[in-house]
């Protein structure tokens, strides 16, 4: 496993056509619906982590709120720098370090942007960054894959044609991580690209954020915010207070 393949893989122009069909609708809609649960103000101050292209960044901050987004992808903020505004901000950044202490209302991890490193330490520092950045009343919104559900449903090759581009995807289980392993062509050259994503269950998580001083507002099961059930739900998301 390369320590730094989100690094390579993130940073690559094919890593965006590969996922541009994901639903942005799908995501507005969502981010709609947990802020208007969570009852936030308007100029509540959001940190976006692990932003990407700040498509989610941008949606909280059209819905008023005071955003930074930042991601560890230069290509990704350099993309993203250009949607700046006086309440929306970019900035390189990784999210197991601390950006700015007690600054933030609520911190966001959005569609599974976690669970990339080798290390399992590496976990607990991004969820204690986070509480070192919340306001002493601040909420952090995580939201993951259901791993049991993925592992029960995974399918262990597909294809996908995008701009012309065969991507071919391989996944199987490695070393307690999703690995997914993409090759294609493009103009006479080959590409291979891997992506890890560890499988941290439900179970997993409880014993990481209570370690690290958070306490469980809610859980739900999905984007329409149903609740959680580790046999069905397609997403495992988290409302955790300090």
């Amino acid at each position: 496993m390369d320590l730094q393949w989100f690094v390579k893989w993130f940073n690559s122009p094919y890593y965006h056509i590969l996922y541009k069909n994901r639903s942005l609708t799908e995501a507005e809609d969502f981010i709609k619906k947990i802020t208007t649960y969570l009852e936030l103000a308007p100029n509540t101050k959001i940190l976006d982590l692990a932003c990407g292209k700040g498509r989610h960044s941008i949606t909280l901050n059209k819905l008023g709120f005071d955003v930074l987004g930042i991601d560890l992808a230069t290509a990704s903020i350099e993309f993203a720098k250009q949607f700046e505004n006086e309440t929306l901000k970019f900035e390189v950044h990784d999210m197991r370090e601390v950006y700015h202490p007690n600054e933030f209302d609520v911190i966001v991890n959005l569609f599974t942007s976690f669970g990339y490193f080798k290390e399992y330490q590496d976990n607990f520092k991004v969820f204690e960054a986070v509480k070192q950045q919340l306001k002493t009343t601040g909420i952090f919104v995580f939201d993951y894959l259901n791993a049991e559900k993925v592992v029960a449903q995974m399918i262990p090759y597909e294809e996908k044609i995008i701009d012309g581009i065969v991507f071919k995807i391989t996944k199987s289980i490695e070393n307690g991580f999703i690995k997914k392993e993409i090759d294609f062509e493009d103009k006479g050259e080959s590409f291979h690209f891997e992506e890890y994503v560890r499988l941290i269950y439900a179970k997993d998580f409880k014993e990481i954020y209570e370690k690290e001083g958070f306490k469980l507002d809610k859980q739900f099961g999905n984007y329409n915010l149903d609740a959680f059930d580790e046999k069905n739900s397609d997403r495992l998301i988290l409302i955790l207070k300090k």
